[in-house]
Order: structure tokens, then C-alpha cells, then sequence
């Protein structure tokens, strides 16, 4: 857990020297935002198999508002995927299921906090509004 912590701060403090620290806490903000309106998103679309565009998607948004909105991206998916992976472990045991999914999730979120367009993860059939 302490690990971590200071993985987390050094990333907050590299990502934070070029530029001032109001700048990066607000896009930071923005950015989970971002992930919080692809999370809803995709609560209410209820879609089979779109879950790695939405992924893909928050993260693009967040990234896209500037180093904090990625770095928000990053911190919100890690700690996702984390705690999934804790979730996973006792629902399916060793099986690995969750692992495999966890790492599709991650590549989605990768791709997205990259820039790539989260089209590419887009199910056929879902609604334009998402």
C-alpha cells in the first residue's frame, strides 16, 4: 500500500513540473468527470459487449483535457481494474476469466488515454447517443 502511495505522488509531482499545479488539478477534475460520464454511460446503455468502448472512451475524454485529465485516467483505471481483478479472483477463482478480461480493459483503457479514436472497441448496434 505504501508502494503504492508513492507511485502515486511522484506521478502526480512528474506530471505537475510543467506546468502549475491549479492547471493539472483542474483538468485532473475534468478528467474524472470524464470517467464518471463514460461509467454512467455505460450503466444505462446496458449493451452487450461495450464495455471496452466505454472504457476507451473515458479515457480518451480524460486524456484529452491535458496531463491530469490522463493522469486522473490512469489512477481511476488502475484502481479499477484492481479492485475488479480482487472481485474476479473470488468469483471465479484461478480460472483466469477476469485476468483475460482485465487485460482486454486495460489495453481498452491504454488505447483510449493514447488518443486513439474508441470507435474501434464500438459495438455494432449501439445507440448513436452513446
Amino acid at each position: 500500500m505504501k508502494l503504492s502511495m508513492i507511485v502515486v505522488f511522484c506521478s502526480l509531482v512528474l506530471g505537475v513540473s510543467s506546468q502549475g499545479w491549479g492547471t493539472f488539478l483542474r483538468e485532473a477534475g475534468q478528467g474524472a468527470k470524464d470517467m464518471w460520464r463514460a461509467y454512467s454511460d455505460m450503466r444505462e446503455a446496458n449493451y452487450k459487449n461495450a464495455d471496452k468502448y466505454f472504457h476507451a472512451r473515458g479515457n480518451y475524454d480524460a486524456a484529452r483535457r491535458g496531463p491530469g485529465g490522463a493522469w486522473a485516467a490512469k489512477v481511476i483505471s488502475d484502481a479499477r481494474e484492481g479492485s475488479q481483478r480482487i472481485t474476479d479472483l473470488f468469483k471465479y477463482g484461478s480460472s483466469g476469466h477476469g485476468t483475460r478480461d482485465s487485460r482486454a480493459d486495460q489495453e481498452a483503457n491504454r488505447w483510449g488515454r493514447r488518443g486513439n479514436n474508441p470507435n474501434r472497441y464500438r459495438p455494432a448496434g449501439l445507440p448513436k447517443k452513446y
